[in-house]
C-alpha cells in the first residue's frame, strides 16, 4: 500500500506533503513489491533488501524503521538519506522516542525525522524534545490542532536533544547569605 498524505507538520508548520509511504501488505516480499517513482519513504526491510537499486533513486528514497527495529541496522546509509521515518504503532508505544534521539544523537543524522503512525497532538511536543521535526499526525484528528500540541510547555526540567542542559544548570541563582533562611532558592 502506498499512502500519500497532503499536509504534514514540518518545523512547526503546517506544510504540503511531498513523500509517499509504502507499507508492505500480506502477502508482499521486501524484494519484489513495487517502489512507485517519485519521493517514497520504504520500510527497513525493503531497503536493506534492494540498497543498490534504491540508492540510485537517491535523494527520492527515505526510509522508516518499525517501532521494533534498530536504527543502526541503516549503517552510514544514515548519511544519504533525505527523510527517515519512524512508526508509532500505537500512541501507547515509546519506543520511537529512542529511535529518534539514537539517530540523531548517536548516529549524526541531519535529514528530516518524520513522526508516522498513531501520531497525535499530545505527543508532539515530547517528539519534538527527541529530535523529531516533521509529523504525520493521524488523518481522523485535526492537524492544525495537533500543531498547537508544539506549544504546550514553555520550559522542560530534563535534558534531550532539543536542550542538552538540565533546568537546574540554566537556573541563574544568587549564593546565600549567612542569615539567609536554609531553603533560600529552592
Amino acid at each position: 500500500m502506498f499512502e500519500v498524505r497532503e499536509e504534514i507538520i514540518k518545523n512547526a508548520a503546517v506544510v504540503a506533503n511531498h513523500w509517499g509511504l509504502l507499507r508492505l501488505d500480506e502477502g508482499d516480499s521486501a524484494d519484489s513489491v513495487t517502489v512507485p517513482a517519485g519521493k517514497a519513504i520504504v520500510p527497513l526491510a525493503v531497503w536493506l533488501a534492494r540498497r543498490a537499486e534504491l540508492a540510485a533513486r537517491l535523494p527520492d528514497i527515505g526510509v522508516w524503521l518499525a517501532s521494533d527495529e534498530r536504527p543502526e541496522a541503516l549503517g552510514a546509509d544514515v548519511a544519504l538519506l533525505a527523510v527517515i521515518a519512524v512508526d508509532f504503532p500505537k500512541f501507547t508505544d515509546g519506543r520511537g522516542y529512542s529511535i529518534a534521539y539514537n539517530l540523531r544523537a548517536r548516529l549524526g543524522f541531519k535529514g528530516e525525522l518524520r513522526a508516522i503512525g498513531d501520531v497525535l497532538r499530545d505527543q508532539l511536543f515530547s517528539m519534538h524534545r527527541v529530535g523529531f521535526d516533521a509529523y504525520a499526525t493521524r488523518p481522523d484528528r485535526s492537524i492544525h490542532d495537533a500543531l498547537k500540541g508544539l506549544s504546550v510547555f514553555s520550559e522542560t526540567y530534563q535534558a534531550s536533544w532539543d536542550d542538552k542542559t538540565p533546568l537546574f544548570r540554566r537556573h541563574h541563582r544568587e549564593a546565600p547569605t549567612p542569615d539567609a533562611d536554609v531553603g533560600f532558592g529552592i
